[in-house]
C-alpha cells in the first residue's frame, strides 16, 4: 500500500514538473494575444504557408476566385469536397428554398431601430433563429441536425440583414424570395430591389469566397471555445457574431471607406495619410496578424475593385485607394489586407458601408460552421490556463477573525 501511495505522489510530483515545463515553454513562444501559439488542429485552411498564402482544404483561394461560386466553396468547407455539377444544383437548390423568414423572426427585426449596429441585427437575428428552429441537442455530444441548421443560416443570413435595412430605412417589407441562384446576386437584389448585372454577382461572389474561412482568427477560436462546451450550432455563431462585430477584428472594410471618401483625389489622399501618419493615428486597412509580406486575397479584391471602377466611370475613389496603398508602403511597409479594396469595390456596387461587415458575416458563417463541426467530431473543453500577476497568498487571521466575530455577535 505505501509503494502504491509513493508511485502516486511521485507520479502527482512528475505532472506538476512536466506541467510546469508545458506552461513555461508556451509562455516563451507565445506574445501577447497568443500570437505565435499553436491552439488546436484543423483541415479547413491554412494561412500563410502554401500557395498563394491562402488555402481552403488544399485549394489555393486565387484558383477557387477564378474558377468557382460561393456556393462551391461552401460545400467544400462544410462537406470536405467540391461538389459535381448535380450536387452544386441540388444544394444551391436547397438554399434556395430556405431564405424566407419565420413571420416571428420579421416581427424581431422590424423592432430594432433604424440607427442600431447592422452587426447588433444580424447577431439578434441569429440568436432569435436558434429560438424558433433549435438544433437538435438532446443526446450530448450528438448534433444530428448541425448540417440542416447551417444551411439554413447560410440561406437566411442575407434575407436578416436586408429585411431589416430595408424596412428600416425604406419602409418597405422586402420578399425573400428573389428568384436568383447565388446568395450573391440574391443579397444585391433584395437590397437595391433589382436583380444585379453580371459583374456585380461575380464580384460578390469572389468576394464571399475571399472571406469563407481563415483558420483561427479572433471569431472563429471564439466559435471552437463555444462549441468545446457542447452549446447549440446558434449560440456558437452568435458568439462569433459578437466577435466580429469588435473594431480590431471587423469591420476594417467600413473604416477604410470613412477614410478613403473624404479624400478629393489622389494628391489630397498623400497629404491627409502623411498627416496620419505624423500624429501616429491608426490606419484601418493595413497589415496583418500573420502574413507579412503581402494579403494574397488584396490583389485578387483589387483587380476587381478597379474593374467595378471602370464600369462606373470613377476617376476619385480607386485611385485615391491606390495612392493609400502606394503611401502606406513606401512609409512603413504595411500592405493592404483584404478589407481595404473592398471598401471601394462595395461602394461601387451601391452597398451601404455600414452593411460592409455583415457580408463578412454572411460568408465566414461557412468557416465558423466549418470550425465548429470540426471541434465537435474531436473534442476536449477548450480551457487554457493564465499566468497570476495578482498578490501572493496572504493572511489577516486576526482581522478577519474579529469582523467575523463582531458580524455574528
Amino acid at each position: 500500500m505505501r509503494l502504491l501511495q509513493y508511485i502516486d505522489s511521485a507520479k502527482a510530483v512528475e505532472n506538476r514538473f512536466t506541467r510546469r515545463q508545458i506552461m513555461a515553454e508556451a509562455k516563451k513562444l507565445g506574445g501577447a494575444g497568443l500570437r505565435g501559439q499553436v491552439a488546436g488542429k484543423t483541415a479547413l485552411s491554412t494561412v500563410g504557408v502554401s500557395g498563394s498564402g491562402l488555402t481552403y482544404r488544399g485549394y489555393d483561394v486565387k484558383d477557387l476566385a477564378e474558377n468557382c461560386e460561393f456556393e462551391e466553396v461552401a460545400y467544400l468547407i462544410l462537406k470536405g469536397k467540391l461538389p459535381n455539377q448535380a450536387e452544386l444544383d441540388a444544394y444551391k437548390t436547397k438554399l434556395q428554398g430556405l431564405r424566407s423568414l419565420p413571420a416571428e423572426l420579421k416581427t424581431v427585426l422590424e423592432q430594432i431601430p433604424k440607427d442600431a449596429h447592422p452587426m447588433d441585427v444580424i447577431r439578434t437575428g441569429c440568436s432569435m433563429l436558434g429560438n424558433l428552429e433549435q438544433e437538435d441537442t438532446s443526446v450530448m455530444g450528438v448534433f444530428p441536425t448541425q448540417e440542416a441548421c447551417v444551411d439554413r443560416m447560410l440561406a437566411c443570413f442575407p434575407s436578416i440583414i436586408c429585411y431589416w435595412y430595408r424596412f428600416s430605412h425604406d419602409g418597405v417589407r422586402i420578399d425573400e424570395n428573389t428568384g436568383d441562384s447565388s446568395i450573391g446576386a440574391h443579397f444585391l437584389h433584395m437590397l437595391r430591389g433589382e436583380k444585379p448585372n453580371e459583374l456585380h454577382e461575380r464580384v460578390m461572389n469572389v468576394s464571399l469566397i475571399l472571406y469563407a474561412e481563415h483558420e483561427f482568427n479572433a471569431s472563429t477560436f471564439t466559435a471552437r471555445v463555444c462549441a468545446s462546451t457542447l452549446s447549440d450550432i446558434h449560440s456558437c455563431i452568435t458568439g462569433a457574431i459578437g466577435t466580429l462585430r469588435g473594431p480590431l477584428h471587423g469591420g476594417a472594410n467600413e473604416a477604410a471607406m470613412d477614410m478613403i471618401e473624404k479624400f478629393s483625389d489622389a494628391d489630397h489622399a498623400e497629404q491627409e495619410m502623411m498627416g496620419m501618419l505624423k500624429r501616429k493615428e491608426k490606419i484601418m486597412g493595413f497589415g496583418h496578424a500573420i502574413y507579412t509580406e503581402s494579403d494574397p486575397r488584396n490583389a485578387i479584391i483589387k483587380e476587381w475593385a478597379e474593374k467595378l471602377s471602370q464600369d462606373v466611370g470613377d476617376t476619385v475613389l480607386y485611385p485615391v485607394s491606390v495612392r493609400c496603398e502606394e503611401v502606406m508602403w513606401r512609409e512603413k511597409k504595411l500592405f493592404c489586407n483584404a478589407d481595404f479594396f473592398h471598401a471601394s469595390a462595395y461602394f461601387f456596387m451601391g452597398i451601404p458601408t455600414k452593411l460592409f461587415t455583415p457580408i463578412f458575416v454572411m460568408s465566414r458563417l461557412t468557416g465558423w460552421a466549418g470550425h465548429v463541426m470540426e471541434q465537435r467530431a474531436d473534442n476536449r473543453i477548450i480551457r487554457p490556463s493564465a499566468d497570476y500577476t495578482g498578490e501572493e497568498l496572504r493572511s489577516e487571521e486576526r482581522r478577519v477573525g474579529k469582523e467575523c466575530r463582531s458580524r455574528w455577535s
